[in-house]
Parts: structure tokens; sequence; C-alpha cells
């Protein structure tokens, strides 16, 4: 019986080979951290401006301008949470927060991680005959003081246990918290020149095992393209090349801290006039405080380091000839504020901090076009598996929803572009279609505390936040029962707690 097993694979093989059927394409996810929407020199091209929420920053980014020219881009992708931890959560499972685990940044001093059910979308690309690797920030495991002193994983708190490696990111252990990525190389903290690492590839870390602290000392998107490009080329047989990969990288880069410590100097320059700092060029935005968007242009050459860094691993695609079967998708965990608003950082209900940059190329496949389609972020993974062949793999419990169709096709009529999709912090709950983002807020986390809206047509900066006697009652009444559909039909804690109850009618 095995003996007839064996055959019949054998023989399939060869025919599959005679009629020359292809493999699955390749997919690579690349998302750089808190990269804005707005820093794609695209934007400042011919008149694309005209399709994002005013002026575009004035960044240098060739390689991702090309990616864009050839590929489709997203004008109104949203990071429906848009804080590291959860964005990875959603994006990793399909599944929003509060369905995931992922509710805020894993940090010492919470006990949030993952939940782990076998069915995150490297464990499904990884069941249907792909090598799967994951390169840089994790962000998603529990952060506990399971190291000894030395950065070496211990797995216990008792001696020589103890220990935290970080107080946010942490190591990611062998075994099922890793989600399916069988080839894994972890970078983590937030300080760009020197960065901690671990990785199950001893060659890629002189020769430390899994669980082993490695200080490479060097610029994290550097020694992560570096890894990855080894892994592309298979140097030291890292994957099997039979078979299509699925590939994750996350970069930290543009990420804060803004300094030329945490800078790759090289590209800073550029952003300079004689030497000079002119923040009225940098910061073009009506909502920009300069002095608080001082960091402007160490933002901006960490943006353009990443674009380059990102060349070398599109170029050794091309030079492999795998571009033309792999799937390509750059975006980013979350927006940046830069300044607007008065404000650094992200996880505000501002354009700048949930609409990201989404841009995915499949060869000739898919022809260019920028895409209005609100594509929130456990959309992501049904939809790649769909365009992967996978549809029939796609998890139940999956949330989100798959638009390959659409990607494919822009004049599918049988999958409806949503109207609305969630926005989702610590202490409030909205949506945005595009013209309006609509806001209900809580301070104590369980009690109505304000409702607001921007017109995000009339006030693209938004400027103004319209509430109280100002508010259409009209759009108002159905924009809180849009809220309340979505919030029910993700399961969401604010419906099934009731929080804002004396606002929201669930």
């Amino acid at each position: 019986m095995i003996k007839n097993i064996l055959f019949a694979a054998i023989l399939l093989a060869q025919i599959c080979q005679v009629f020359g059927q292809e493999k699955g394409p390749n997919v690579i996810i690349i998302f750089p951290d808190q990269y804005r929407q707005f820093s794609l020199g695209f934007w400042s091209q011919g008149d694309n401006a005209k399709h994002i929420q005013g002026k575009p920053d004035p960044v240098n980014t060739p390689v991702l301008d090309k990616l864009a020219k050839e590929g489709i881009v997203f004008s109104r992708a949203m990071s429906n949470f848009p804080v590291c931890s959860p964005y990875r959560g959603m994006l990793l499972t399909g599944k929003y927060p509060y369905s995931n685990g992922l509710t805020a940044n894993c940090h010492k001093t919470r006990e949030i991680g993952i939940k782990v059910d076998g069915k995150a979308i490297a464990n499904v690309y990884s069941n249907a005959g792909y090598e799967t690797a994951y390169f840089g920030k994790c962000h998603w495991h529990r952060t506990e003081p399971v190291f000894d002193e030395n950065g070496t994983y211990q797995g216990k708190t008792e001696d020589p246990g103890g220990y935290y490696i970080n107080d946010y990111d942490t190591y990611v252990p062998p075994g099922k918290a890793r989600l399916g990525f069988n080839y894994f190389f972890q970078t983590l903290r937030d300080v760009h020149f020197d960065p901690l690492c671990y990785s199950n590839d001893q060659q890629a870390i002189e020769g430390r095992k899994d669980g082993e602290l490695y200080e490479p000392k060097r610029f994290s998107a550097e020694f992560e393209a570096e890894a990855l490009i080894n892994y592309l080329d298979n140097t030291h047989n890292q994957r099997n090349t039979d078979k299509p990969f699925f590939i994750t990288w996350s970069l930290n880069p543009p990420h804060n801290p803004w300094t030329e410590k945490s800078t790759d100097m090289q590209f800073f320059t550029q952003y300079t006039e004689d030497g000079k700092i002119n923040m009225d060029e940098l910061l073009p935005r009506d909502n920009a405080d300069r002095v608080k968007g001082e960091y402007a242009p160490y933002y901006y050459a960490n943006v353009s380091a990443v674009d380059y860094y990102i060349g070398k691993v599109l170029d050794k695609l091309d030079e492999m000839g795998e571009a033309e079967n792999t799937i390509i998708v750059f975006s980013s965990d979350h927006g940046e504020m830069l300044g607007s608003h008065g404000r650094s950082g992200k996880l505000v209900p501002q354009v700048e901090a949930f609409n990201i940059p989404f841009i995915i190329k499949w060869g000739n496949k898919l022809q260019h076009r920028v895409e209005d389609l609100k594509l929130s972020v456990p959309d992501v993974m049904p939809t790649l598996l769909a365009l992967s062949g996978l549809e029939h793999q796609i998890p139940e419990t999956v949330q989100g929803t798959n638009f390959a169709q659409i990607i494919k096709n822009p004049q599918e009529t049988e999958v409806k572009k949503p109207e609305q999709v969630l926005y989702m912090d610590y202490k409030s709950r909205g949506i945005y279609t595009g013209d309006y983002t609509f806001v209900v807020h809580t301070e104590n986390k369980k009690n109505f505390s304000e409702a607001y809206y921007y017109d995000n047509k009339k006030d693209p900066y938004q400027l103004h936040k319209i509430k109280g006697d100002e508010m259409d009652m009209t759009l108002v009444k159905d924009f809180k029962i849009e809220l309340v559909n979505l919030l029910k039909a993700i399961d969401d804690q604010w419906a099934r707690d009731g929080i804002c109850s004396e606002y929201l009618e669930y």
C-alpha cells in the first residue's frame, strides 16, 4: 500500500514537470515600523497627490516609487489599531485584537501575548508546502523575565532566569509561538545601530545557538537585508529551493529614536540646504508644528535608508529570476504624526496615524493603478492566501475579508468594497469612511465621554473636531449604527461589555 502511494506521488510530480505546472507564487511582506503613508515619493509625482488627504512628504524613495509605479497602490489602507503589537496580531492571524489577544503593546507590565491556535498565516503557508521565514521585529510574544543576565533564554523566572531582555518586544522561543515561521531571524530593541538578535540559523549569528543573544552592532535594516539575501541565495541550505517561499520582514526604522546616533546619516544631508534644516520645506502640511516635528530630517533619512535596503532585497529577487512569480507587499504597522496636531507617535484617530502605505506587486499579473479600497489589516491574510491559490485553506477563524478578486479585477462587482472600516485604540472606537472619521471616546474604558467627527474632504488636515451642536445628527445616527454593527460582527470587547452603552445602542 505504501509503495503504491509513493509511486503515485512520484508519477504525479513527473506529470506536473512534463506539463510545466508552476509551483505556487512566492510571497514577501515587507513592513517598516511607523512608516507614514505620506512618506512615499510616489505621491509627489504627477497628479498622484490627489489620491491622498493633504500634501505628501518631501522624501526620496526611488525603490518604493518604482514598486508603486509597477504595482497597485492603495490610497485608503487602514491600520485599525495603530500601534505595534495589535497590528502584528491582525496581520498574522486575520483577526481583530480582542480575538487574537494582542489588545495592547506587549510590555513587561502587561500580561499580553498572542493567542496561538496553529491557524496564523505562516501556519497555512507552511501546511501548503511553503518555506516560511521571518526577519526583524516580532513584538507579539508576552514579555517575561525568563533570561539570564547575559541575555540567553532560560524559559523560567528562577535562577539563572529572572531577567528581562527588553521592556517591550522579547525573544520568541521555538515552537508554536513562532506561528508557523520555520526560519527565524529576530531583531529587537529600538536602537537602530545596536539591535539584539536571536536566530535558529547559527551561521547568521556567528555560531550562537537559538536563544543565545547576539549583538551585531550594525544598522538593523542592513543586517536583516543581508540575512534575507543569504536566505534567498540559500548560502548554507537555509531552505528547500524546490518549494515556494513565504517571507515576512519587519524593519524597525523609521521608528524612533530620531537622533544622529540612531540614523543612517549617509541619507541625512539630502534633507538639508547647505547644511541647514528648513522646517517649512520639510513639514509642508497646514497642521504641522515645526518645533514638535523638528526630528523630521532624521525620520526622513531613516525612510530613505529603509528604501535603500529594501531595494537590495528586491534586486536579489530580480537577479534570481523570482520577481515575476513573487507577490510583493509593502506596508507599515501604523503611521507617525510628525508634529501634526502638536504630536509625535501614533495611536490617535487622525489619518496620519492610521492611514498606512500599502503596495502590492505581482509581476505582470497585476496592472498598476491607485486603488481606493478601504483595506483593513485583517483583510491581508485571506486576500494573500486567495491570490496564492489557497482560498480554500483560509481558516474559519479569520475575521478579515478576501479582496483578491477586486485586486485582480477592479471591475469586480460580486465582492463589495466596504463603505466604512473600524478604528480602535485603548479608549476609543470609531469608523473611517474616507470622507469622514467618526470617534466615540471613553476616559475610564467604560462610560461615554465624547463623540466627534472630522469632515475629511472639507478639512483634510483635520484641524476642526465637529462635536456637540455642530454635528449633523442624521450623519451621526448612521455612524453609530454602522459602528455598533462592526463591533458586534467581530465580537469586540466594547460590544460584549456594553462600553459606552449610554451612547451606543448594542
